[in-house]
Formats: structure tokens, C-alpha cells, sequence
């Protein structure tokens, strides 16, 4: 068991020896020392510097020194700047002078003027036809030096800076070499290795839903509801291209702009391959054209003013050139000797010459047609991240795009013999897809045109950039092909869809007006909306500004079937009109038009940058506003996305670019600031692209599953229920109708319906005699004879009144009331009922009326009928008793037979005169007779029987 334990300790031991040893000799790392915090630290020689050059370029254009490589590093860790310079000259026997200049955001940051003798550099000491130039080295430097560099700038992406060399002649005093390189931090925003393949992953997808909702089911109107309503490639191409094609405005942009747009480069065709562009390069030849013509400082071209240019006094002075020939340690006179004297003793010491071995973060010389280093202006400047020449700009984009025209058309057709092949394994059912499997060839054709319809404005750019910088007879031949296929060959199947649509399809087009009107905007910002003349007559509570000539494409009847529904239509021209709306189905006409005009001024006005600058700014504003009244998209997100927010970020891209012109001489800090803020809004534009992506992806899973009823995940039912509505609502194109009106309420038992609470006495006639006023309230002094009293008079008065029947033909004495109305009974008081019940009187009438004429000694049938009191042919109580308020006796009235027997007058119709009330004061009113109630009359068969039984007796 020990020699077990042995053994297997051994082999654990040797193999440990061995990994360490393989460790060791794979680890071919070179440190250098340093100090860090001051201590002595191992630092790796590859590390990456805080500060670096990278690519240069010629920025003289006539150099005689040919500098194969130029780079210089600022490592912060160990507080030293590496710099290594090499190259070859024709001169044979040169002495020099030697600038070096450090600029960030336009602004000098350190430089230095020394003489490579008094810097040991011996292969420029002189210069000589032959000998290659050699110089490295690494210069210790103190926190002064480095003080004019903020912090910012070793951590911002895409540092702007740019390091300058200049090599002058002694012998005559003058420029003979010039150099420029970029200086970064290596961090940046230019990742399209990572970015700009996540948009490619997002976009593919966004083609193969946009797709599968094209081919899937065999009902062509269905299928184009559900395409319709898809994401679609051409909105999102659209947003990458305006993104990336900012880039061509001839501005000088900051480097943070050119290095966000480069994620967007392989959407404009511009993919750089080695094999590609060399073959391009051999078909261009020579001719690289001139960047400056599109605004872009180009390599090779003379660039004075470059980095402020130089003073030729201020580097050969009297004392200055004298020595530089003759004393070694003149710099160290001079005010930078402290960083020549470490330049010097570091070089003469030779000790860290080989520490720049390692080295790997350096530039290489750009290639001709490309602009300088660290200038970006122009659409050259945006190319140049991308290392293609603005002279093959035009080639390059071209041919990925027939890469990728028979790359969409080759996928259709594998898709087809895909399908068929599965099917025959039996791995698909027989009627998947049937309707593209037999129109498969439709379909490739119809992909492709789709293809150049998406890349119209990509490729008229690239044709009328391509005239507008010239260049090679070679590439302008080929664009003006390309120029009049996609113009008149797309423009004219454009042209005939609509022809077709208005011969055969019962169209019409008749001219219109948009009438704009003055309006408010959150009910107090003036604002300005359009309208159409053909939707009404103007108003006259509007305001109106103005209107402009339009068209109105409308069906001859109404009665005419949707285009939609034209299935011969979609068929040839659903690749054109099936995106929109059926009244805006015309809307890619528009579309093609618009983009042709941005295109003129992105690229026919290179070099001419206000010009491009409020052309595109008008033309871009009109668009946004036109786009937002009409809505042309069926499909809610693609309005979202066209209508909105690419027409705002196309907006304010433009109007905040123009603060990008050089004659504005903006300082650069300011400019990277609103290059952020432009970047702010163009990637919130593709973060919300990308969602859009997502969201078109999941509703066209639900479209190709919509005759599933299995539908899996289960909790998405509800959201494809309302999405199928949504859909189907939208392809009417109509507003929605009203949601419709609640279910009435359960009927409750209704109560009475008529009730009184209280009642509030108005005034009366009677309340304006004071005689009144005082007898209603109740004043004994006021009062007249009591109510016992008076029933007594009035008692005896009729006793001596002979007795008749209540006539209905009775009259009122001395009144001015019209014959046959009654007097207001006076208003009681609680007063009265208490003296009423306190004397305890009551008057009873009779309980029947007599029907003849009684004798005199029957006084009570003078007296008002009892309340109990029952009338003749009557079968019901009267219940009536005289109100005991009342001042004044009622005076019955008497029928003409007792008016007759009292006048002694034989006809019964006489009339008695009137007399006052017996035993009345002389004070009081009038006492006004009253008359009976309608209850109080006899019937009239009993009137009559009354008067048959008296005639007889008139007779005798």
C-alpha cells in the first residue's frame, strides 16, 4: 500500500513539473520595470498605453523621406512615452530639423523641435540616400509634462487627437517630409464586430418573419392582411440607412460620430474585404480622385494648415540654426530642454532601445484615396473608418448588392426543393406550403424586385456620389447603368402598377387641394394642419393660410371592391402596395420620389455642405409632416416607426449637423457633445427597431399559427385573439365603430310618483284690504260679530225668507266677478278652529233636499246642507260643513220659483233684486252671494218632477 501511495505521488509530482514547465515556455511575455506609486513594479512590454498613434498618413503630398512607420505611445502607469519612427529617403546627404506636435480636440498639447544629431539619432545624422531611418527610444517624463492632457481623455471613446511630425531641411530652410497620425485610447464606439453583427442577427430575423407571413396559407387576401401587418425589411433598412448615410452631409464630424455609424457600414454595402477592394483598386487604377472635392483632407495633397500650420522663424532662428549644425547640447537652452535632455541621455545610453520589440499598438500608412488621419469630414471621412476609398465607394456598395440579390433569390429557391424533399421523406405533411411550392418562381422574381426596392435610395446614392466625385471613366460608366435601370426600370414598374390600378381596377385621378389651416396645438401653440378641399367645403369658423395643388386618387363608385381584395393585383404588384393602406395603397410612389430627392442632396451636392444642409432639412420636414397626415402604413407599428420616430431623428440629425461646418469654426469639445447627443437619439431609434424586430417576430408566429387550435404557449390565446382583431379592424381602413351602448338596468319597483311635502301660500287679492288682513290674523278689535252671532242673524233672516230650490240659474248680487264665478273662500287660521272647537257649534243641514217648495216654517232648509247630508239622486255623502273661519254667513241662493213667490211675480224665471245682508255693520264690504256647489244641484229629472208637481197647483 506505501509503494502504491509512492507511486502515484510521483506521478502527481512530475506531472505538476510538467505543466509548470509548459507554463513557463508558452509564456514569451517581456516585461519591462517601472514605477508605479513609487515602487519598482514588472510591467508586460504588450500592455496597452493609456495614449497611442495609430494609422498615418502624408500630409504634405511631395515628401522626400518615404516614413514606413510612425507611432509614439504615453504609458500613464509608468509615467514614459515610446516612440519608434522608420523609413528610407533618395537625398543623399541631408542635416535636419525635427517638429513633433500633440493635438487634442484642435488644441496643442505639447511639442517639441530638436535636432536629431544632438538626439543620437544616427541614421538622420545626416540623411542619406540608402541608409534606413531607424530611431526608438523611451523618454521618462514628469507629471508638468503630461499636465495639459485632462484625465478625460485616457478613458472618453474615441479620443480626438492627432500627432504631426514635420522634417525640414537645413540646406534650404524648408519643409521636406510631413506626417500625421491619429492618437486614441483604444476605447471607442466603433464595434462592428459585435454591434454590427447583433443588427445583422435582428435583421435576418425581421426577413424571415416578414417572409414566412408571404408564403403561408393559399387565400391571397388573408395572406396579405397578415403581411401586411408583419415587420417590414424595408422600415428597418430604411432606420440603418439614414443612420449610416449622415454620414455623407460634407461636415467635419467628430470621431465619435464616424466610429457609431461604422457599426452600420455592411447595411450602406460598405464591407471591406482585402480581396475585393484590391480588385477594385486594379479596376479604378491610379485615379483615386480628390477628397478635399466632397470635403475631406486627402493623403498626398498639401495640407498647410494642418494641425495651424508652423512658423519656418520660430524653428530657424539665428542661434538656433547656428548651433543645431555645430552643438550637440543646444536643446537643452531651449524651452523644452528638460524632455530633449531625456530624449538625448536615453538615446545616447541606448538601454531601452529594444524594449519597443514588443510593441504592437501602432499605425500603418493609409492607403491612397483615404483622407488623413483623424479628419473626418465628409462622406470620404465616414468611408475612411471602414479603410475603403471614396473612390471605390460606389463598386464596393454595388457589388455586395448582387451578392445579396442572388443570395435572396438562391435561399427562395433551396427553400422550395427543401420543402420537397422533406416532404418526400415524409418528414413534412403533403400540403405544407403548397401554394409557394407551386408558385416558387413568382416568388424569386418577386423577392428580388422587393430587394431593389428596399436598396433604391442605397444605390441612386452611390451612382450620383460616383458623379459627383469622378475618378476613373470606369466606375461613372457603370453607374450610369445602374442610375437609369433602378430610375426608369423601378420608377416605370412604379408608374405602370398605378396606371393598372386606375385602368383596369375602375380608378380615377383628379386633381385636389391641401388646405392649411391655423390651429392650436395643446390649446395655445400656433400650429398649422392640412386638409383635404375634396373632404368638404371650407368653413367659415377656420382659418385659413393658404393651400397647395394636390392629386386625389379615388374608385369611379363606391360600390368598387378594395385593392386588397384584388387578388390579380397583389399578385403582380403586392411587392409595391400590400404594406399600406387601401387608401394609400399609391403611398410607394411617394416613397420612391422622396428617397430620389434625399439622395440629390446627400450626394449631388457633395462638397457644398449648406446646400445639402437646409435642402435636406426642408425636404426632410415636409416628408415628416405629410408622412404624419397620412399614416400610409396598415400596420400600427410601422406608422410608429416611419411616421414618428425616423422622421424626428431624420429632423434632428440634419438641423443639429449643421453646427458641423467648418465656417462656423466650432471648437471640438462642443462638437463631440452634440455628436453624443445625435448618437443618444439614433441609438434609442435602434434599441427601438430592435424591439420592434422582437414584437414582428412574435404576431407573425401567430399569423402562420392561426389555423392551429392547439396553440402553444396558452397564455398568449388571448393576445392572438386580440391581435386577429386588430388586424381585421385595420383592413377596413375605416374609423372604429362606437362601443356599444350598456345593458339597461333591472327595473326597479317604482312608489308613488306624486307627493306633497309642504305647501307655501301665495298672495291673493284679499291680502290687500286691511279689513281682511285683521280678521284672518285674528284681532278682537277688528274683528266683526263673532261666528255664533252671525249664524244666529243669519238664521233668523232665513226663517223669514220664503224657501226655494237651489237653481243652477242663480245670480250674485252687487259683484263685478262674471256671471256664474265664485268667490275666493278667505284663508283659515288655527285661531278660528279654536274658537270654533272651544264654543263647540256646529251647523247641520238637512239630509235631503226637497224637491217642492216648503212652507216658511221650516227655517233649517235656508241652512247649508249637513256635512253627512245626502242629495237627491245622488248616492254618495257630501261631507261638508261651512269653514268656521268665516267672518260672514253664506247667503244661499234661491231658485226662481221661491224669487218668484217672495216678488209675488207667477213667472218662475223672475230675477230678485239684490240687497245687502241684514243686520251687516255699515262699515263692512258688500256681502257678495255665493253659489252652491255642483254637488248642491238637484238632477234635472228631479227639477223637472219638482216642476210637474207644482204646476198643477199654479192651475188650481
Amino acid at each position: 500500500m506505501a509503494s502504491s501511495f509512492s507511486s502515484r505521488s510521483a506521478f502527481a509530482l512530475f506531472v505538476a513539473i510538467l505543466s509548470f514547465l509548459g507554463a513557463a515556455l508558452a509564456d514569451n511575455t517581456k516585461y519591462v520595470t517601472g514605477t508605479v506609486n513609487g515602487q519598482q513594479v514588472y510591467l508586460k512590454d504588450n500592455r496597452r498605453p493609456a495614449l497611442y498613434t495609430g494609422n498615418f498618413g502624408d500630409c504634405m503630398g511631395s515628401s522626400t523621406v518615404n516614413v514606413t512607420r510612425f507611432d509614439a505611445a504615453y504609458y500613464k502607469d509608468n509615467m514614459t512615452v515610446l516612440f519608434h519612427l522608420a523609413g528610407e529617403t533618395a537625398l543623399t546627404n541631408e542635416a535636419l530639423m525635427m517638429y513633433i506636435g500633440v493635438f487634442a480636440y484642435g488644441e496643442g498639447r505639447f511639442d517639441l523641435t530638436f535636432n536629431p544629431c544632438s538626439a543620437n539619432i544616427a541614421s538622420l545624422c545626416p540623411m542619406r540616400a540608402g541608409i534606413p531611418i531607424e530611431a526608438n527610444g523611451i523618454i521618462p517624463i514628469s507629471q508638468s509634462d503630461v499636465a495639459g492632457i485632462p484625465s478625460l481623455a485616457l478613458v472618453i471613446p474615441d479620443f480626438e487627437g492627432e500627432a504631426i511630425l514635420r522634417i525640414f531641411a537645413n540646406s534650404t530652410q524648408s519643409e521636406i517630409g510631413c506626417f500625421s497620425a491619429v492618437v486614441t485610447n483604444g476605447n471607442t464606439f466603433s464595434q462592428p464586430e459585435a454591434v454590427g453583427s447583433i443588427l445583422g442577427i435582428f435583421t435576418i430575423v425581421a426577413v424571415i418573419a416578414s417572409f414566412a407571413t408571404a408564403i403561408y396559407g393559399d387565400n391571397i387576401p388573408v395572406m396579405r392582411k397578415h403581411y401586411a401587418h408583419s415587420l417590414s425589411v424595408l422600415v428597418v433598412f430604411a432606420v440603418w440607412h439614414h443612420i449610416f448615410f449622415s454620414g455623407a452631409l460634407s461636415m467635419n464630424w467628430p470621431s465619435v460620430l464616424v466610429a457609431f455609424w461604422s457599426n452600420y457600414a455592411w447595411a450602406g454595402g460598405m464591407i471591406y474585404t482585402e480581396a475585393m477592394q484590391n480588385s477594385i483598386n486594379n479596376f479604378v487604377g491610379s485615379n483615386k480622385g480628390n477628397t478635399s472635392a466632397v470635403g475631406a483632407a486627402g493623403v498626398g495633397t498639401s495640407n498647410e494648415n494642418l494641425g495651424g500650420g508652423y512658423d519656418i522663424s520660430k524653428i530657424y532662428k539665428r542661434d538656433v540654426y547656428n548651433n543645431a549644425l555645430n552643438v550637440p547640447g543646444l536643446m537643452r537652452r531651449s524651452k523644452f530642454n528638460r524632455v530633449a535632455r531625456h530624449l538625448e541621455e536615453h538615446l545616447a545610453k541606448r538601454e531601452l532601445a529594444n524594449s519597443t520589440d514588443g510593441f504592437s499598438y501602432y499605425g500603418r500608412p493609409v492607403k491612397p484615396g483615404l483622407p488623413l488621419p483623424g479628419n473626418y469630414s465628409g462622406f470620404a471621412g465616414t468611408l475612411a473608418e471602414e479603410n475603403i476609398p471614396a473612390s471605390n465607394a460606389f463598386m464596393t456598395g454595388f457589388l455586395w448588392f448582387l451578392i445579396l440579390m442572388v443570395i435572396v433569390a438562391a435561399s427562395v429557391i433551396a427553400l422550395k426543393f427543401t420543402l420537397e424533399a422533406l416532404i418526400k421523406t415524409k418528414l413534412v405533411k403533403n400540403d405544407r406550403l403548397a401554394f409557394f411550392r407551386t408558385h416558387y418562381l413568382g416568388y424569386t422574381a418577386l423577392a428580388v424586385l422587393r430587394t431593389l426596392f428596399i436598396g433604391f435610395f442605397m444605390l441612386i446614392f452611390l451612382c450620383l456620389f460616383q458623379f459627383t466625385y469622378l475618378g476613373s471613366t470606369g466606375p461613372v460608366a457603370i453607374a450610369s447603368i445602374v442610375f437609369l435601370m433602378m430610375l426608369v426600370g423601378l420608377g416605370g414598374i412604379a408608374g405602370y402598377a398605378c396606371f393598372y390600378r386606375i385602368k383596369f381596377g375602375n380608378y380615377v385621378s383628379e386633381p385636389d387641394r391641401l388646405n392649411l389651416e391655423k390651429r392650436k396645438a395643446l390649446k395655445f401653440i400656433p400650429w398649422y394642419g392640412f386638409s383635404r378641399a375634396s373632404e368638404g367645403a371650407r368653413s367659415e369658423d377656420k382659418v385659413y393660410a393658404g393651400s397647395l395643388p394636390w392629386w386625389r386618387v379615388r374608385p369611379a363608385s363606391e360600390e368598387d371592391k378594395s385593392i386588397h381584395d384584388d387578388e390579380a393585383f397583389t399578385k403582380k404588384f403586392g411587392w409595391l402596395a400590400s404594406r399600406f393602406r387601401r387608401t394609400r395603397w399609391w403611398f410607394f410612389v411617394v416613397w420612391l420620389v422622396y428617397e430620389f430627392v434625399r439622395a440629390c442632396f446627400l450626394a449631388g451636392a457633395s462638397g457644398h455642405p449648406m446646400t445639402q444642409v437646409f435642402g435636406l432639412l426642408v425636404v426632410e420636414f415636409i416628408a415628416f409632416i405629410g408622412i404624419i397626415i397620412m399614416r400610409p402604413f396598415e400596420g400600427q407599428r410601422l406608422n410608429l416607426l416611419v411616421v414618428y420616430l425616423l422622421g424626428f431623428s431624420k429632423v434632428a440629425t440634419v438641423a443639429l449637423s449643421a453646427a458641423f461646418d467648418t465656417r462656423f469654426n466650432l471648437p471640438r469639445i462642443p462638437t463631440t457633445v452634440i455628436g453624443i447627443v445625435i448618437i443618444v437619439i439614433q441609438g434609442i431609434l435602434t434599441i427601438i427597431v430592435l424591439m420592434a424586430i422582437v414584437l414582428g417576430a412574435i404576431s407573425s408566429y401567430m399569423s402562420v399559427m392561426r389555423n392551429r387550435e392547439d396553440f402553444r404557449p396558452k397564455k398568449w390565446v388571448p393576445y392572438r385573439k386580440r391581435y386577429f382583431n386588430h388586424i381585421d379592424q385595420k383592413e377596413k381602413d375605416a374609423p372604429p365603430s362606437p362601443p356599444p351602448p350598456p345593458p339597461p338596468e333591472p327595473e326597479q319597483p317604482k312608489g308613488p310618483y306624486f307627493s306633497v311635502n309642504s305647501i307655501k301660500r301665495m298672495p291673493k287679492i284679499e291680502d290687500e284690504d286691511a279689513e281682511f288682513v285683521a280678521e284672518i290674523s285674528g284681532e278682537p278689535n277688528m274683528s266683526q260679530v263673532s261666528l255664533a252671532s252671525r249664524n244666529m242673524a243669519e238664521a233668523a233672516e232665513i226663517q223669514n225668507r220664503p224657501s226655494r230650490a237651489p237653481s243652477i240659474r242663480s245670480q250674485m248680487s252687487f259683484t263685478s266677478l262674471p256671471y256664474g264665478a265664485r268667490v275666493h273662500r278667505a284663508s283659515w287660521s288655527s285661531r278660528d278652529f279654536s274658537d270654533y272647537h272651544g264654543h263647540n257649534r256646529q251647523r247641520t243641514l238637512s239630509s235631503t233636499m226637497p224637491l217642492a217648495p216648503e212652507p216658511p216654517s221650516r227655517p233649517a232648509s235656508r241652512t247649508l246642507p249637513a256635512l253627512n247630508a245626502r242629495f237627491a239622486g245622488s248616492s254618495e255623502n257630501v261631507n261638508r260643513q261651512a269653514s268656521p273661519l268665516s267672518s260672514r254667513p253664506l247667503t244661499p241662493v234661491m231658485s226662481p220659483v221661491e224669487m218668484g213667490r217672495e216678488s209675488n211675480n207667477p213667472s218662475p224665471l223672475a230675477r230678485p233684486k239684490s240687497r245687502p245682508s241684514v243686520g251687516a255693520p255699515r262699515t263692512s264690504r258688500p256681502q257678495l252671494q255665493t253659489l252652491m256647489s255642483e254637488n248642491e244641484i238637484p238632477s234635472l229629472p228631479q227639477m223637472k218632477h219638482a216642476r210637474d208637481a207644482a204646476k198643477p197647483s199654479a192651475v188650481t
